[in-house]
């Protein structure tokens, strides 16, 4: 009986009887003493576990415990002395995270937890224990990561369906618009420093920067690569190459290391300042048209997804490309005469509008020439419908060769054709008529190797000559249409304008 008092009375309550007691416990027990000026500090009492963790004996650390402090992440002391004089100077507990580096070099994350007792000489002593939260930092990363992953697929899928109904809604001309926006709401998503849009020439021997954005402060490229020939980089046509048979994403995660037969494209990317890019290619209708891409100036870690998520952006292009070139097709279907190729009447009279609105607005003036092939019907008895056919052609061309671009050129019907002529002096258009009429007698009308004698004749009406400025086009096409009438009255190859007839 007297042994089992003796062997628990105080005197036997050594270290080594401490580490038995602390061995069950998961943590490190401690007790840690800091002086009153913080100029000192050790470890009186540390369980046996330290050496197993951190390779320390607790021995080394009972007259200092730089040891321990020695082998704290360096990110991480200043938040741990912090936390010690905090709860030092206020006596609260002691609660802090850090990395600490374990014998192989790895460093995982310990939390510390202590009460802090004031001792007779102003210094402090806490008693408390820490353990490894390693498993639970690695859990909070993950689950910060599939946070953070979750949001960003989130904000993507919502980009992607804002700009889908821009595109769906787009209208005529508003093309361009909108693949701006995307490059810029792709550029700042990605945080790049350039995103642009590039088409290939039909030979794939060219290619020309249509769209482009870019960060501020960086160059913009886009006027200096227009109708770049690109048949001499060797390397860069077989990424081409890649793009165009097998639909292959372009990935150069770094210029500087780009292979010795890319010098060329390498010395041109440098001089851009590009770092690092990735090439998308757009199709319309199966066929490879360019590529969309997207440039760092600087390196930077790019998503493993990158080239997916940039392929759906892709895909987006080219399905608004495609479907805005079949509307410009069917668009340009609707204004065009079949037969010709002139603008018809549907293009005419809008632009006739515009033309009456300027002259309102600005007091620009126009004039109307309506021009008819005389002996229209007796040509087609002599040569046939076909025969027909070829001069209103021959004469279509006559016009687009002798008008100007600013001038507006329709078939009106049948074998009459109208061109409004935007003026800039009053006399101008009878000097333009008569060089049509006189081009028309020069040309040699020949089909099926018969000569056609073809001429014409034509009205002019100008808003000069209206009482005042009409509210629609009518009234001068109108008049116009008289003068024609009277010019055939008069015995045709000739033109009539306020002034009467005049022959060349």
């Amino acid at each position: 009986m007297h042994d089992e008092q003796s062997a628990g009375s105080p005197e036997h309550q050594s270290p080594a009887f401490f580490n038995k007691l602390t061995g069950s416990v998961p943590g490190i027990i401690f007790t840690y003493w800091l002086s009153a000026d913080a100029l000192e500090h050790r470890y009186p009492y540390v369980s046996d576990k330290l050496k197993d963790h951190f390779g320390i004996e607790p021995a080394q650390l009972q007259a200092d415990a730089g040891a321990l402090f020695a082998i704290i992440h360096t990110d991480d002391m200043a938040e741990v002395q912090n936390s010690i004089l905090n709860s030092a100077t206020n006596l609260v507990p002691w609660k802090c995270h850090a990395r600490l580096r374990l014998p192989s070099g790895e460093f995982q994350w310990f939390e510390a937890h202590s009460e802090p007792e004031r001792q007779p000489d102003g210094s402090t002593l806490w008693f408390g224990q820490f353990h490894n939260i390693q498993h639970y930092k690695v859990l909070e990363e993950s689950l910060r990561e599939s946070e953070a992953e979750f949001s960003f697929q989130a904000g993507f899928q919502k980009l992607i369906a804002k700009l889908s109904t821009e595109f769906i809604n787009l209208h005529f001309g508003t093309i361009d618009e909108c693949i701006e926006e995307l490059l810029e709401t792709i550029g700042e998503f990605f945080a790049v420093d350039r995103s642009y849009l590039y088409e290939f020439s039909d030979d794939y021997l060219a290619m020309t920067n249509t769209h482009e954005w870019v960060r501020s402060g960086v160059p913009a490229l886009r006027d200096s690569q227009q109708n770049v020939p690109i048949k001499d980089f060797h390397w860069w046509h077989r990424q081409i190459d890649a793009m165009v048979h097998n639909s292959r994403v372009v990935f150069i995660p770094d210029v500087s290391r780009l292979p010795p037969e890319a010098s060329e494209e390498k010395a041109l990317l440098e001089e851009q300042g590009v770092h690092s890019m990735f090439c998308v290619p757009v199709t319309i209708r199966g066929r490879v048209t360019g590529f969309f891409g997207v440039d760092s100036l600087s390196p930077r870690q790019w998503r493993e997804d990158q080239a997916d998520l940039l392929t759906i952006v892709s895909g987006l292009l080219s399905g608004s490309l495609e479907r805005h070139r079949l509307e410009q097709e069917l668009l340009h279907q609707s204004i065009r005469d079949p037969l010709t190729g002139l603008h018809n009447r549907r293009y005419l009279m809008p632009r006739l509008y515009e033309m009456l609105g300027s002259a309102v607005r600005h007091h620009n003036t126009f004039a109307i020439a309506m021009f008819d092939i005389d002996h229209f019907k007796q040509i087609n008895d002599t040569h046939g419908h076909l025969g027909g056919d070829f001069v209103l052609t021959e004469f279509a061309r006559i016009l687009e060769h002798t008008t100007r671009s600013t001038d507006v050129v329709a078939r009106f019907g049948g074998e009459e054709f109208v061109v409004a002529f935007v003026l800039d002096e009053a006399d101008e258009v009878t000097t333009l008529v008569g060089r049509i009429l006189k081009a028309v007698r020069k040309h040699p009308f020949v089909f099926e190797g018969l000569p056609i004698d073809v001429t014409v004749s034509a009205g002019i009406a100008g808003v000069i000559d209206m009482p005042s400025v009409p509210s629609t086009p009518d009234p001068v096409i109108g008049k116009a249409d008289h003068h024609l009438y009277i010019a055939k009255q008069a015995g045709r190859d000739c033109f009539v304008d306020a002034s009467g007839v005049i022959r060349i």
